[in-house]
C-alpha cells in the first residue's frame, strides 16, 4: 500500500520557481568518480582501493566510466543479455553497502555505470542514457561517448564518458570529436535537451591527449622526480584550451599525479616493449601521458534578467529560468581528490579517481513511500525486492498498479499480490514503486519480513536450491 500526494509529470516534477521559495537548507553530497581504460582485461578480484571502500566517508553516488571493456563477438552477445563481468562485480561489491545501480549504458567497449545509495533513489528522476559513435566513418563504436543524464533532487546532472581518437598527432581531431558529441547528443527533456543545458556536466574518460614537444628522457625524469608541473604546459588538452571556447568552460584539478599511460602489463614500469614494424623491430616506446581525465562544467551564470524577460520565449526564456533557478536553488561543487591509482596493473592504463562534494538546496524532498504527486500510468508497477538488491531489474516479483488495484481513494492505492508469487524462502524485503512516466523508482518502503513457506521448508526447498532452480529455468528459457 502506497500513498500519493498530488500530480507530477516527466518535466513537471520540477517545482514552479515562481511559486516556491527555498524551503530547504543547503546539503552536501559526496560523489566518487572513476575512469579507467581496462584494455579488455577482466576485473580484479578486489575493488576496495578503486572504490575507497575503507574510507570513513562513504559516497552518496558512484559513477564509473570504463573504456575498452572486452567486446569480442561471443562475450558481447552474452553481455547484452546478462551483466558483463565488470558490472556484475561492481554491483556485487556495492549492494551489501546499500547502493543500487540506477542506470548504465554500454557501446561496445565503452561502459558507464551510475550507483546511488538507496535513500536517494526516489529523488533521482528523468533518467536517460544515450551514445555517440565517432569511430570509423562515424559508424564504428570503438570510439565515441556514452552518457547518463538525470535529475538529482531537481538539479540536472549529465555524465559523459568518452574514448577519443588516439596518437600524438590527432589532438585537433580529438577536440572535433568532443565538440561533435556535445552538439549532437540530445535528450527528451524540456529543461535540458542538450548536454550544455545541464546544471552540472562531468566529462571524463580516455581522452587520449598527450604530452607534446618534450622528449622521452625529460618526461621520464620529471615523473621520477615528481616535477609534474614542468610537463603541464605541453599537455595537449591544456594547450587546446587556450583557443577553444567550449574547453575553457570545463574545469580540472591539477595533474599532481603520475601520467596514467602507457605501462607494461602487470607492472608499474612505463612502456618498454619493442614494436614490430614492416622491417623488423622498432625500439621507440610510447611517451607517458595523462590520457585519462575527469573534468566538470558548472553551467555559466546567465546575466541578470529585466522586466521584459518575462515575455521571452524559446532559448531566451530558458535562460531566464536558469537565472531564477540559480538564485533560489544554488549548486556548488568542490573537488576533494584527483589522483591515479598505481595499485592496479591489469591494463596499460592506470585508473583515475576523483572525489567531489556537491553542495545544493533540494528542489523537493518527500518521505519514502509517501510519493510526491504524479500522474500514475497503466504501466506503473510495484516490485518486491530483496534488501540489498543491486538494480531496478532485480525484482523478485511485481504487480501492475492499475491491473491489480483493489482499493483506491484520494490518498491511498492498495494493490493485490498473489501469495504464489511471493518467495517461498522468506527474508527481508522492500517494495518499490516504479513510475513509467518518470522512468525511475519514486517510492521505497521500509524493510519488512517475508516469512518462509512451511511447505517449502518441509519439502526441503532451501534458498540455495531455489536460486539454482531459478538459474536453470532462466538458462533454459534463454536457450529455447
Amino acid at each position: 500500500m502506497m500513498e500519493e500526494n498530488g500530480q507530477q509529470s516527466s518535466d513537471a516534477q520540477q517545482p514552479d520557481l515562481s511559486l516556491r521559495k527555498g524551503n530547504y537548507e543547503e546539503e552536501s553530497f559526496r560523489l566518487h568518480m572513476v575512469t579507467w581504460n581496462v584494455a579488455t582485461a577482466d576485473p580484479p578480484d578486489d575493488m576496495t582501493l578503486l572504490l575507497h571502500l575503507n574510507s570513513p566517508k562513504s559516497p552518496d553516488l558512484y559513477v564509473i566510466g570504463l573504456q575498452e571493456v572486452y567486446s569480442g563477438p561471443l562475450r558481447f552477445v552474452s553481455d547484452t543479455i546478462f551483466d558483463d563481468p565488470w558490472s556484475h562485480l561492481l554491483m556485487a561489491t556495492l549492494a551489501p553497502r546499500k547502493y543500487i545501480k540506477v542506470s548504465s549504458i554500454r557501446m561496445q567497449g565503452l561502459l558507464l555505470l551510475f550507483f546511488s545509495k538507496l535513500e536517494h533513489v526516489p529523488f533521482i528522476r528523468d533518467i536517460q542514457a544515450t551514445y555517440t559513435r565517432t569511430g570509423i566513418f562515424g559508424y564504428w563504436g570503438n570510439k565515441g561517448a556514452v552518457s547518463v543524464r538525470l535529475s538529482f533532487y531537481g538539479h540536472m546532472l549529465c555524465f559523459l564518458n568518452c574514448h577519443l581518437a588516439a596518437h600524438m598527432k590527432y589532438a585537433t581531431e580529438r577536440v572535433d570529436e568532443f565538440e561533435y558529441i556535445m552538439d549532437t547528443q540530445t535528450f527528451d527533456c524540456k529543461k535540458a535537451s542538450r548536454i550544455v543545458d545541464h546544471r552540472l556536466v562531468f566529462w571524463f574518460g580516455d581522452l587520449n591527449f598527450r604530452i607534446q614537444d618534450h622528449g622521452m628522457h625529460f618526461v621520464r625524469s620529471c615523473i621520477n622526480n615528481q616535477n609534474y608541473n614542468l610537463l603541464w604546459s605541453k599537455d595537449q588538452l591544456t594547450m587546446m584550451k587556450k583557443n577553444e571556447q567550449m574547453l575553457q568552460e570545463f574545469e580540472e584539478g591539477p595533474l599532481d599525479f603520475q601520467p596514467t599511460y602507457k605501462f607494461d602489463l602487470n607492472s608499474n614500469t612505463y612502456d618498454s616493449r619493442l614494436y614490430r614494424t614492416w622491417f623488423g623491430f622498432n625500439g621507440k616506446k610510447r611517451k607517458p601521458a595523462w590520457t585519462d581525465r575527469i573534468l566538470w562544467r558548472l553551467r555559466p551564470k546567465a546575466p541578470p534578467s529585466d522586466e521584459q524577460d518575462e515575455n521571452r520565449v524559446g532559448p531566451d526564456a530558458k535562460k531566464v529560468g536558469h537565472v531564477e533557478e540559480d538564485e533560489e536553488y544554488p549548486l556548488k561543487i568542490r573537488q576533494d581528490l584527483y589522483t591515479s591509482n598505481m595499485e592496479y596493473s591489469i591494463s596499460d592504463h592506470k585508473p583515475v579517481i576523483s572525489v567531489f562534494t556537491l553542495e545544493l538546496r533540494k528542489m523537493y524532498e518527500t518521505p519514502l513511500v509517501r510519493l510526491q504527486p504524479f500522474p500514475s500510468s497503466t504501466w506503473d508497477w510495484i516490485g518486491l525486492y530483496k534488501v540489498g538488491f543491486t538494480s531496478v531489474s532485480e525484482y523478485i516479483t511485481y504487480t501492475w498498479v492499475k491491473d491489480d488495484e483493489v482499493a483506491f481513494n484520494e490518498e491511498v492505492i492498495q494493490v493485490y499480490v498473489s501469495k504464489e508469487e511471493i518467495p517461498v524462502w522468506g527474508g527481508e524485503c522492500v517494495l518499490c514503486y516504479y513510475s513509467s512516466t518518470l522512468q525511475c523508482i519514486i517510492g521505497i518502503s521500509e524493510p519488512f519480513k517475508v516469512h518462509e513457506s512451511k511447505v517449502a521448508s518441509e519439502e526441503g526447498l532451501m534458498p540455495e536450491k531455489i536460486n539454482g532452480l531459478d538459474k536453470t529455468i532462466a538458462s533454459e528459457n534463454f536457450l529455447n
